[in-house]
């Protein structure tokens, strides 16, 4: 049985450790500059360590998973020391696989986890589609067996197809949630509930996922309604930095729906 030491203590690190622990694959070590936040999570492990350095000559681990933000990944391979043969692995959706390729095994590849993770929100990764990328093929069964221990949709994918799928993703997840975030904002403003945009939200998301969102596109701009959008940015008008998203995103709907015979 592989044993695992983590680099990062953020919020997919929060949930991967111990998705991988429980699936048995021990967890022996946690590091992160923060030490608070390692202590927190080994607190969630049962074996595990707080490591206080990059130096895991004498680890008893086996893969080495970087779940840090993007820019300290490269920085982090340069730095690291590992046992020999050791798996180097990050988890970054954007971060090529050749930001590890300065580190000191050849032995590395990517282990993405499609999701969107916070602390305090559990997240199911039996239905999380992992995507795993590698530089030769025992780094590629390694991973495979860890995704695959804990989720049912494991698949391979390339640098250049893993940043498209990022950026679909923070339209998808990212974007979508601001866009909430505001209709909160407009809600709170005007003295209204944001429980009574509930039902619409859960109802937008599930015909979109039914139907296609190109089918299930609805509102003022697809028809074309100059009048009520023109309304619109007149009530938003003490807002100036919403009202340009209004304007710019229902631009880009009208651009994207030809005008119906």
């Amino acid at each position: 049985m592989q044993t695992i030491s983590f680099i990062g203590s953020g919020n997919l690190a929060w949930h991967l450790a111990p998705a991988l622990d429980n699936a048995g694959f021990v967890v022996k070590e946690v590091y992160s500059p923060n030490t608070r936040h390692a202590e927190s999570l080994t607190g969630r492990l049962y074996q595990a360590e707080v490591k206080a350095s990059l130096d895991f000559s004498t680890s008893p681990s086996s893969i080495f998973i970087v779940a840090v933000n993007d820019e300290s990944i490269s920085e982090i391979a340069r730095e690291i020391i590992l046992p020999e043969e050791a798996v180097l692995a990050h988890t970054s959706g954007s971060v090529p696989l050749t930001d590890l390729q300065f580190a000191a095994t050849p032995n590395i590849g990517v282990f993405y986890p499609l999701q969107t993770f916070t602390k305090n929100k559990k997240v199911d990764f039996k239905q999380t589609p992992i995507f795993i990328e590698s530089v030769n093929e025992e780094t590629e069964i390694i991973l495979t067996i860890l995704a695959k221990a804990i989720s049912h949709q494991v698949r391979k994918i390339a640098s250049e197809e893993r940043k498209a799928l990022h950026v679909a993703a923070v339209f998808a997840s990212n974007f979508t949630n601001h866009m909430l975030t505001l209709s909160q904002e407009i809600m709170k403003k005007n003295g209204l509930d944001y429980d009574w945009l509930k039902p619409l939200i859960s109802e937008t998301i599930n015909k979109s996922l039914q139907l296609g969102p190109e089918e299930a596109q609805t509102g003022p701009a697809k028809r074309g309604d100059l009048e009520i959008l023109e309304g619109h940015l007149a009530f938003l008008q003490d807002d100036p930095s919403t009202a340009e998203i209004y304007k710019i995103i229902s631009q880009h709907i009208i651009d994207h729906y030809p005008e119906e015979e």
